[in-house]
């Protein structure tokens, strides 16, 4: 099966579509490794972007994680990959984690299979390091409420604010002073969000990693692990090696998860809402000791993610939704704030080819036939 596709030189070429590759369902969960996929939420086509609620199609978007349950991965709900702070509004965030969560209940514990993400994000303008603890712990109270776990957000509002690792150390020791079970806590780079620089009071990585150190030695109780997302591995393997024993640390290198995974990372990855599938059979061939299988599954999803999160890297939802769309977990690609937009098309046509390389295009016909629609409505008529 063949389809004309734009290339990055803006001429057209034809590209042979492979044949479906057949990912086994596992039984379980990885054992060697705890696993989250960040998953992103489906918006409603009938919905108007520009309201300023969200419209969310919610069925589409539970289908969506159980997808991600049924490959024995966990989800991290209502974070960025979900829009949070790009669309997706504290009210909407609730309702995620709750429907989600009582979802979770056909897979297992949802405390364990959902870690929805706990912010600052309903109180902007927070006029003191008081306020910023109040609007967490709001947070943390509602998301325990719908039993779900928590992933302790970086706040944009407490960036604004903070004046030194003091004030990180203050209003973070507040918040996991009232917290029922261990949290993750997530450090989230600039890449990512640019009103996230120089998180932990430092723009210094090595200097503000000694006081997220110091943060978890002074609660270690209540902290189950960190989830760095910074792209830097030398940094990551460093920071892994210098936490406590017993406290996790999640990957969220979406450019270099293959290694630090193998090398003992667990996982809390945007991508793996694209290549569940692939992550799930490479997991449980590193369970296995199959280096060999693990390195062949991950390798071709690299490439995929790579291009999915180039620069500006917080544009990698858009490629989410459209795989998810391409592979059939939705029936529309659209997303809140007609963030559909974010890449041209030239980068889809190449997420397009990359996926199918990774045999992660389930029905090659559903595919095709989508993705000729949108070329023809670019102009490019198959």
């Amino acid at each position: 099966m063949k389809i004309v596709l734009p290339a990055a030189d803006g001429t057209l070429q034809p590209y042979q579509i492979s044949p479906p590759r057949g990912w086994p369902r596992p039984e379980g969960p990885p054992r060697s490794r705890v696993v989250y996929a960040a998953a992103h939420v489906v918006a409603d086509p009938l919905g108007d972007p520009a309201a300023p609620e969200p419209a969310v199609d919610w069925d589409s978007t539970l289908r969506v994680r159980r997808h991600l349950w049924a490959y024995g991965l966990r989800v991290a709900e209502a974070m960025d990959t979900a829009q949070r702070n790009m669309g997706l509004d504290w009210t909407a965030a609730r309702e995620l984690a709750k429907r989600s969560a009582d979802a979770a209940k056909d897979f297992g514990d949802p405390a364990e299979l959902v870690a929805a993400g706990v912010g600052t994000d309903h109180a902007p303008g927070a006029p003191d390091l008081d306020a910023i603890v109040t609007a967490y712990s709001q947070q943390l109270h509602a998301i325990r409420a719908t039993e779900a776990g928590v992933v302790l957000m970086a706040s944009r509002e407490l960036a604004a604010l903070a004046r030194g690792p003091e004030d990180y150390l203050k209003v973070y020791g507040a918040v996991l002073g009232q917290a029922d079970r261990p949290v993750i806590v997530h450090w989230l780079g600039e890449m990512f969000d640019p009103a996230l620089a120089g998180y932990w009071g430092s723009p210094d990585i090595w200097r503000a990693a000694e006081t997220l150190l110091q943060l978890i030695r002074e609660n270690i109780a209540k902290i189950d692990g960190v989830k760095v997302s910074l792209l830097d591995a030398q940094h990551e393997v460093a920071l892994r090696t210098a936490l406590p024993a017993g406290v996790r640390l999640y990957t969220g290198d979406d450019f270099n998860y293959p290694s630090l995974i193998a090398s003992g990372s667990h996982a809390l990855l945007g991508i793996f809402d694209a290549i569940a599938p692939a992550a799930s059979t490479a997991l449980h061939a590193l369970d296995e000791g199959d280096m060999l299988s693990y390195e062949e599954i991950l390798a071709p999803t690299v490439t995929l993610s790579r291009k999915i999160f180039e620069a500006p890297t917080y544009n990698y939802k858009t490629g989410l939704a459209f795989l998810s769309w391409l592979a059939g977990h939705q029936d529309a690609f659209v997303m809140i704030r007609g963030a559909q937009a974010a890449r041209s098309l030239p980068h889809l046509a190449e997420v397009f080819r990359l996926a199918d390389s990774a045999g992660l295009l389930p029905d090659p016909d559903l595919s095709v036939r989508r993705m000729s629609a949108l070329l023809t409505q670019y102009g490019i008529p198959q």
